[in-house]
């Protein structure tokens, strides 16, 4: 299982007795993006697209890697603890009751895209040339784009499609970017 999907950040209280998401309230769930069948938001995904945005600007912006170096890795809980937004509790709620396969494939899949982005960051601190950390920047957003859409799967309860992430699996991709991008300086 995921360390995750059990974790609470430090400083953190244990939540508190809630709802089952599956008794919230049917429109609260829908004005919060929550997938009444995993009870999991897609809105988690923003982060991630974020991040993939920064990513794609590299190559004709270098600037924007500051923009990504500024950027946080984050959980499901910690991205919704940290936002504004109206509902946020009830996307705490829905979480911490939402379908157990599904939230430990979301985390599966989102800490493939952790992994990714800390590697892609920590190789583009190196003093690259701007076409070489441009090369980095593509590949990285083209590996992330398909883990984004199977996250994507999972959060609409779509989990017959997607396949989970092993740890050997989430090196094999991290080392394959690495290995596109110094055939890229090479070139």
């Amino acid at each position: 299982m995921n360390a995750h999907a059990l974790d609470i950040p430090a400083g953190e209280e244990p939540a508190r007795p809630v709802e089952p998401a599956r008794q919230l309230d049917p429109a609260r769930m829908a004005e919060a993006n929550i997938n009444p069948a995993t009870g999991l938001a897609t809105d988690y995904l923003n982060h991630f697209n974020e991040a993939i945005m920064m990513l794609e600007l590299i190559p004709s912006m270098p600037a924007c890697i500051d923009d990504l170096m500024e950027w946080k890795v984050m959980t499901y809980r910690e991205h919704f603890l940290a936002a504004t937004q109206k509902h946020r509790d009830d996307v705490l709620v829905a979480y911490d009751t939402a379908d157990a396969q599904a939230r430990v494939m979301l985390d599966e899949i989102a800490d493939t895209m952790s992994s990714i982005l800390a590697a892609t960051r920590d190789a583009l601190r190196l003093d690259l040339s701007p076409t070489v950390a441009g090369g980095l920047a593509r590949e990285a957003a083209y590996q992330l784009k398909p883990l984004v859409a199977r996250a994507g799967a999972v959060i609409n309860g779509e989990l017959e499609a997607v396949h989970p992430t092993s740890e050997s699996t989430r090196q094999d991709t991290i080392d394959a970017l690495f290995d596109r991008a110094v055939q890229a300086a090479v070139a």
